[in-house]
């Protein structure tokens, strides 16, 4: 299994408008061959650590690196990509695989 780590942040006051897109997204990612788990999620209120509020972080789970190979190179991630890519500031990908 291959686990991603994805910290998006985004320019400043623009989340919301980036996870509104991410979610539409969502169940083309959902469908695709491999896929178990897709999901943004942000700061718990009252955290003590945070990524802030122009950040969220993208838990995945892939069967393979196949599978995770081809949701790459999806043609709805492309679009989404496009859609998002003047509200992002800086994304840091991490892959990942059972210890």
């Amino acid at each position: 299994m291959i686990h991603v780590l994805a910290i998006i942040t985004t320019k400043p006051g623009m989340r919301d408008t980036v996870l509104a897109s991410f979610h539409a997204n969502m169940p083309a990612v959902h469908a695709e061959k491999g896929c178990i788990e897709y999901q943004p999620v942000i700061d718990a209120a009252g955290s003590p650590a945070t990524f802030g509020p122009d950040s969220f972080v993208v838990v995945e789970k892939w069967a393979s690196m196949e599978d995770l190979k081809a949701h790459g190179a999806a043609p709805h991630m492309a679009a989404y990509g496009a859609k998002v890519r003047d509200m992002v500031a800086s994304r840091a990908i991490h892959f990942l695989t059972n210890g």
